[in-house]
């Protein structure tokens, strides 16, 4: 049986151009069946039957009360949860959010070239990557650094790009546990641009398959 993803997309601040190219790509990386939507009552259903849930580019406040309930339970007792790109700029106002996540957004520079340091090469997400992976993107800093909550995959050269706020330990990529969960970031995937690059498409593909509990590290 096919494993499903639930891929929800729904923004109530900025909305990132790329959604629609990043639905496609989930879609067809062909390891999974593919739900997407928008609606926030998706979340209010049972999610037992998802593999894992993925929040692609979401952005503010895109779940009810109802739906906290779910995605919190769901994560407690073992499913997986994707957090891709402006995931990290959602549900400020539910702390679990937050400490699900790992990190929250706080800025990023322009859009531009720079240097993803690859930290850990033991995690599908990763294991394909060179040790020094150039990409562009938008380079996001947090609020806060996740490391020692997380298990830092990659992380940004800042010495790379303009505009970095976070300094020499800047953390873009991770995963960690939640109760029984599996949870991945990545915070890279601003353009649609991204989404037909095979390295990572490759990336993105290892994040679900791990979190969905499909990959071992």
């Amino acid at each position: 049986m096919t494993p499903r993803l639930l891929v929800h997309t729904r923004t109530t601040a900025y909305r990132h151009d790329s959604i629609p190219a990043a639905i496609t790509a989930v879609r067809t990386l062909g390891a999974f069946e593919v739900d997407a939507a928008e609606d926030p009552a998706a979340l209010e259903a049972p999610l037992d039957g998802y593999a894992a849930v993925v929040f692609l580019s979401t952005s503010g406040e895109v779940l009810t009360p109802a739906g906290r309930e779910r995605l919190a339970a769901y994560a407690e007792s073992g499913g997986g949860f994707v957090g891709v790109h402006a995931a990290a700029c959602t549900e400020y106002e539910w702390p679990y959010y937050g400490e699900l996540l790992g990190a929250r957004f706080a800025r990023h520079p322009a859009y531009q070239p720079g240097k993803v340091i690859v930290e850990d090469r033991g995690h599908p997400a990763t294991r394909h990557l060179p040790a020094v992976w150039h990409f562009t993107d938008e380079w996001y800093d947090f609020r806060t650094n996740p490391r020692g909550a997380v298990r830092v995959l990659a992380s940004a050269d800042e010495s790379s790009y303009e505009g970095g706020g976070m300094g020499a330990d800047h953390p873009l990529v991770w995963c960690r546990e939640q109760g029984e969960g599996r949870v991945f970031y990545t915070s890279l995937g601003h353009a649609s641009e991204a989404y037909e690059d095979p390295a990572f498409r490759a990336h993105l593909l290892g994040g679900i398959q791990w979190a969905a509990g499909l990959a071992l590290s």
